[in-house]
């Protein structure tokens, strides 16, 4: 027997779209050329729905921008004696166009409705694209690829789906630097960048600047994990939100997001609990400590509980994975800054994988750096250094200890060494009563508790060494006193 048709079922949908508004607009254009200056900084030739109208609004830009007058008259030489549009011969479209247009007044209005529509139907493509991924995948194509695929493709519909402003006057433009001064002013430690709580750090860099990438590295036992560690932390405990310029946004601290490659987030978490309390993670981890030490350790972590410090603890993820995973927490909580730890535990693409590690390497800071561009937010990256360091008589890192260098000191904009000389002086102890023991004692008293961090490269500051006060045991930096020479510059 057959069953009755479903007609809704049937229902043909079209994309979005709105011709009348289309023909409204290009004819304002070929009016008026005013027109078109109104909504070229962000309508593009494929926002129309209607392919000749596609061409129409490509023609007419042209002509504009060359300087020539853009009407029915001077576009229609550009099409065929017998093309038609609609049905009508170009010409005539053409001049219907113009005859039924209203004022440029609401040109811009109508490209904003272009725009939008354009927007749905990317939109509807992505899902559609999505689906058929689903159904034809290759064997060797997981759905993890798949799922960071489409979210790579939403956020950057979502970053292009917003109408950029184009050029503003210098008038607006001083008073944008004017405001951004005032709120350095006002900031915590009158800071361009957000403060990394070690004010003498912050005194050299300005703090940490948006879009920059900052490359931490050191030698195993250098305690590049503990500083970053004390830096995100830092930045969650001062976040504030408020109205800054008529704008909700964060004016002080930060939302963080770690990427613990190496270490579990409970290994992290211990790490931090034992900087906040006071009480050495050795402790905590035997649990060896006294019952007013617990409660310490308890009202530390009721204090941190509702901090914004996110932890990713996925181990030997591709740059692109952390890349989908960033997006993705800026998206649904925010995010001001990002800690990889540590670099060379990234791995490239797949068709990257039987390429040289320095390749590779290559993919994941240019990776990192894009990464810190598009999300508008500083890229700290910790970086492993090469052995050739134990070789040399000093100790003190170089820009070419950066294992696969090239790639790595290229696309940092900021490059920090953390070196303890205190560290390495501990394994030269000579003979008591030596000679050489009172010089070795008088050396270890000079740099006990004393961490160097090298700023080796810095593309819009000066370079130099800032000396913090390092805790071992707690595995925090903190600032020197007040009246020991903390910053040197280079």
């Amino acid at each position: 027997m057959n069953q009755p048709l479903d007609h809704a079922a049937l229902e043909i949908r079209t994309a979005p779209q709105n011709i009348e508004i289309e023909q409204q607009l290009l004819g304002a254009l070929l009016v008026n050329n005013e027109a078109f200056y109104r909504v070229s900084d962000f309508l593009k030739t494929e926002h129309f729905f209607v392919e000749p109208h596609r061409r129409i609004y490509e023609i007419a830009g042209k002509l504009i921008r060359s300087g020539k007058v853009a009407t029915p008259l001077t576009v229609k030489t550009f099409f065929g004696a017998e093309e038609t549009i609609a049905e009508l011969p170009a010409v005539e479209y053409l001049a219907r166009l113009a005859a039924n247009a209203t004022t440029i007044i609401n040109s811009e209005d109508y490209g904003r409705s272009i725009f939008d529509l354009a927007v749905r139907r990317q939109l509807i493509t992505i899902g559609e694209e999505m689906v058929s991924e689903a159904y034809t995948a290759d064997v060797d194509t997981s759905p993890r690829q798949q799922i960071e695929g489409v979210e790579r493709k939403l956020y950057e519909l979502a970053e292009n789906g917003e109408i950029n402003q184009g050029f503003i006057d210098f008038t607006n433009a001083l008073t944008a630097a004017v405001e951004m001064a005032d709120a350095a002013f006002h900031r915590a430690g009158s800071l361009s960048g957000i403060a990394t709580g070690m004010s003498d750090l912050d005194r050299l860099m300005g703090g940490l600047q948006r879009s920059d990438l900052v490359i931490l590295a050191g030698r195993p036992a250098m305690g590049k994990t503990s500083l970053a560690t004390n830096i995100g932390f830092a930045i969650a405990r001062a976040y504030r939100r408020g109205v800054e310029n008529g704008v909700n946004k964060t004016v002080d601290g930060g939302i963080v997001g770690f990427f613990s490659l190496e270490m579990s987030a409970e290994q992290l978490a211990t790490r931090i609990l034992a900087e906040q309390s006071g009480i050495s993670s050795a402790l905590i981890r035997r649990g060896a400590f006294e019952e007013h030490q617990f409660n310490d350790l308890v009202s530390a972590a009721t204090a941190m509980q509702t901090l914004p410090f996110y932890i990713d603890q996925t181990g030997g993820i591709s740059i692109g994975a952390l890349a989908a995973r960033a997006r993705r927490l800026k998206r649904q909580k925010g995010l001001d800054l990002l800690i990889v730890d540590y670099l060379q535990l990234l791995s490239g693409s797949g068709k990257n994988a039987n390429a040289s590690r320095v390749n590779e390497i290559t993919e994941i800071t240019t990776g990192l750096k894009a990464l810190a561009k598009e999300l508008e937010v500083p890229i700290v990256a910790l970086s492993q250094l090469s052995r050739q360091v134990e070789n040399r008589e000093d100790k003190r890192p170089q820009l070419a200890d950066l294992r696969e260098s090239g790639s790595i000191e290229q696309d940092a904009d900021v490059v920090l060494f953390v070196f303890r000389e205190e560290y390495y002086l501990q394994s030269r102890k000579p003979p008591e009563g030596s000679q050489e023991f009172f010089e070795w004692e008088a050396k270890m008293e000079a740099c006990h508790g004393i961490a160097e961090v090298i700023v080796a490269k810095q593309r819009h500051g000066p370079t130099g060494t800032v000396k913090l006060q390092f805790e071992a045991e707690l595995t925090r930096f903190g600032n020197l006193a007040p009246d020991q020479v903390a910053v040197t510059y280079e």
